[in-house]
């Protein structure tokens, strides 16, 4: 078996997320799977770095799969792009080391939200970028982004409440930017709980709102309790933006 690394891009508005569904055949990983399907004759999984939600886009999600021949990456490449849709773009095709693993091996990630602060709305972007017009004080939402960096229990962000694993993760970098009418948040940490980045950036702009105070982050971390956190925001201002591994 040859093991390959993919890198892809994706527009999500029209899918129901990352994984593949068996009531649905609009999934970003049941697509991949489909055009591997009719290029080798054989069925091939495909293991995303993470699950993506519905309406979630991403600019550098990765993706694996092992082929029981060899092709050259740029057959691959050329084949996927292609047959997939137009809203699915395959960046780059790469042969892998056998162990390597889209979702095991991964180390970092960081995602991006989008808000657009502006009392006119963009026609244009108005599918990746969620519109809020009231003011937000960008202070007091890095103040209590501030809270948020480091190893936590993040339960309290975990959409999830019948989730039983672990929800202890590790935020590294927070960085909230004004940029003219839009405010983007990026966020990079060894990994998310699902919808954590929506409920987090929602607690965030609750923040800003004064709606809770920044020192409050504390209190919602320990407390453990979906119910002390945030809004969970919009699918479509969420972009995975990359994912790190060690090699690199």
């Amino acid at each position: 078996m040859v093991n390959y690394k993919l890198t892809i891009a994706y527009e999500g508005t029209r899918y129901k997320g990352w994984q593949a569904q068996g009531n649905t055949d609009m999934t970003i990983q049941g697509k991949l799977e489909a055009v591997l399907l009719k290029m080798c004759g054989y069925e091939v999984e495909v293991h995303g770095s993470g699950r993506t939600d519905a309406g979630v886009h991403a600019l550098g999600q990765t993706a694996s799969f092992k082929l029981k021949e060899r092709r050259a990456e740029g057959e691959i490449l050329s084949y996927l792009n292609a047959y997939l849709p137009e809203d699915i773009a395959v960046l780059s095709v790469e042969e892998a080391g056998e162990r390597f693993h889209a979702r095991l091996s991964a180390r970092q990630k960081t995602y991006r939200y989008r808000i657009w602060t502006s009392g006119v709305r963009d026609v244009f972007a108005r599918r990746y970028v969620t519109e809020i017009r009231e003011p937000l004080n960008v202070e007091a939402m890095q103040n209590a982004a501030s809270y948020l960096i480091g190893t936590h229990d993040f339960t309290s962000f975990c959409g999830n409440r019948k989730f039983k694993k672990s929800a202890v993760r590790t935020i590294y970098k927070i960085e909230i930017t004004q940029k003219e009418k839009e405010l983007v948040i990026d966020v990079t940490g060894n990994g998310f709980l699902q919808n954590m980045m929506r409920i987090l950036v929602g607690t965030l702009v609750e923040a800003g709102r004064g709606d809770k105070q920044p020192d409050k982050m504390q209190e919602v971390l320990l407390g453990k309790d979906r119910g002390l956190a945030g809004i969970t925001m919009p699918a479509k201002g969420l972009c995975l933006m990359s994912v790190e591994y060690e090699e690199e």
